[in-house]
């Protein structure tokens, strides 16, 4: 399926805005990284979310906020695409079902806090390249940089995206970010290209 009937399908929308179908060719067909900038509103998530839908496999989503998570998971859902997110506002059982059906390959768009991928929390890593990830979206990357507003250490086990996962396109997304901390989230990310 392309974008645009996916677009059309998932979301309700009969053209993409300006920039957006760039960026989901860039990751889909290019395998590119990319950091992108909207303006709150802008339609960021349609960047990943799209092109969840168009690889195979498990896109992985960082979102610093569950309420964020539950509100986006909740909109998917309702338009008919398996997305769910692993957090600590689940229990123990809740959480082990949801890896069952990630494992069975039941989810598209998976959601965490960048909690989850620091070695303290388990081997989360290990987890993942269980699987087949074929996206990783990382949600206000700002975050990940010293010169970001709200700066979560958590953000900087990021970094070890790229190494782990090499082949695996990146897309960092983010409404506030100047130039220096643009440069900061290229250089942390590791996404040369």
């Amino acid at each position: 399926m392309n974008s645009l009937s996916i677009l059309k399908q998932y979301f309700g929308f009969e053209k993409f805005r300006p920039m957006q179908e760039d960026i989901v060719n860039a990751v889909t067909l290019d395998k590119k990284d990319c950091l992108v900038l909207m303006p709150t509103g802008g339609g960021k998530s349609l960047c990943y979310q799209v092109p969840a839908l168009m690889l195979p496999g498990i896109t992985v989503v960082i979102s610093p906020l569950i309420a964020l998570m539950k509100d986006q998971v909740d909109a998917l859902r309702l338009n008919g695409v398996n997305a769910a997110f692993l957090n600590s506002s689940q229990d123990s059982y809740t959480q082990d079902q949801l890896i069952q059906e990630i494992i069975r390959g039941d989810v598209k768009l998976l959601y965490i806090a960048p909690e989850r991928l620091n070695p303290s929390s388990g081997d989360f890593f290990g987890f993942l390249k269980r699987l087949n990830v074929s996206l990783f979206a990382i949600d206000e990357a700002h975050c990940i940089s010293h010169w970001g507003h709200d700066f979560r250490p958590d953000y900087l086990t990021l970094s070890k995206l790229k190494s782990n996962f090499p082949d695996v396109p990146v897309i960092a997304l983010t409404a506030t970010a100047d130039e220096l901390t643009r440069k900061d989230i290229l250089e942390r990310l590791h996404l040369n290209d």
